[in-house]
């Protein structure tokens, strides 16, 4: 499997699919011991029921914080997001530098650190631009292509509906024709929070979702590896409302500003 295949297929593990949250179809593979062992009311469910449970809880979110990191790519997403599409937090791709983002309604501030800069305008022209919009919000609007494409991923919806793809919790009753391989493991603590693990392996890759014990069911983990490239959904505070402090304005720029230097740099 090429590079680009692998990283495909781990992205898809991640987002897209979200398989454990969307709930499989076909049997659970592991029923519920006689002994709490630690498992809370999860004792008495199935590694199946307890996907659907935190597929349930995950749709009801009104906001969380989502995290993600994959070896295939050096994209990293540290976002608090709601439905009403509101979001603050930050995207980074490494050396190729970070943006911290504030977004309410269709209002969008982003600040770039040196290395964006650097990376987007090579040479003198970049070194300039780092230096001048220095801790310095770029604010427009999502009318913005720019704009609207680095805050994609700011939408709780949007998110929702790719973890779900076209299913929804099952109801319960697996398919006899169908058999997949979907087992519970040890309870474990992630972050602070006691989790059991979910365990699914299907065509080689492996997916395991944390479910949190205590309280509401909520998916609070997803890991997933494939052709050896592994990657880590976190989601935590939910329900938490997402910020609505936004810059100043004298920490801001009009996005023009970038928009002018992106044409500077077609024409030379």
């Amino acid at each position: 499997m090429t590079s680009r295949r692998r990283a495909a297929a781990t992205t898809a593990a991640l987002t897209c699919g979200v398989a454990l949250l969307a709930g499989i179809a076909g049997p659970a593979a592991a029923a519920a011991g006689a002994s709490d062992g630690g498992e809370g009311d999860l004792a008495d469910k199935s590694a199946q029921q307890i996907s659907d449970e935190s597929l349930r809880q995950l749709l009801a979110a009104q906001s969380l914080r989502l995290r993600t990191e994959t070896s295939a790519d050096p994209t990293k997403l540290d976002l608090t997001l709601d439905r009403a599409g509101n979001c603050t937090g930050a995207v980074s791709k490494g050396e190729f530098g970070r943006v911290d983002l504030v977004k309410r309604g269709d209002q969008v501030w982003m600040k770039p650190d040196a290395a964006f800069w650097k990376t987007q305008f090579p040479g003198k022209k970049g070194d300039d631009a780092a230096s001048r919009y220095k801790d310095t919000y770029l604010h427009g609007t999502t009318k913005n292509a720019f704009l609207r494409g680095v805050t994609a991923a700011c939408d709780l919806k949007a998110f929702q509906r790719s973890a779900t793809g076209s299913k929804k919790p099952s109801s319960g009753t697996p398919s006899p024709s169908h058999s997949v391989s979907l087992t519970k493991g040890r309870p474990t603590t992630e972050d602070g929070t006691r989790v059991l693990p979910v365990v699914k392996k299907a065509h080689g890759a492996v997916q395991t979702l944390y479910v949190a014990i205590d309280g509401k069911h909520y998916p609070r983990k997803l890991t997933a590896e494939v052709d050896h490239e592994t990657g880590t959904i976190l989601l935590s505070n939910y329900d938490t409302p997402v910020s609505t402090k936004t810059p100043a304005p004298g920490e801001t720029a009009d996005i023009s500003a970038l928009d002018d230097l992106m044409k500077g740099s077609q024409g030379t």
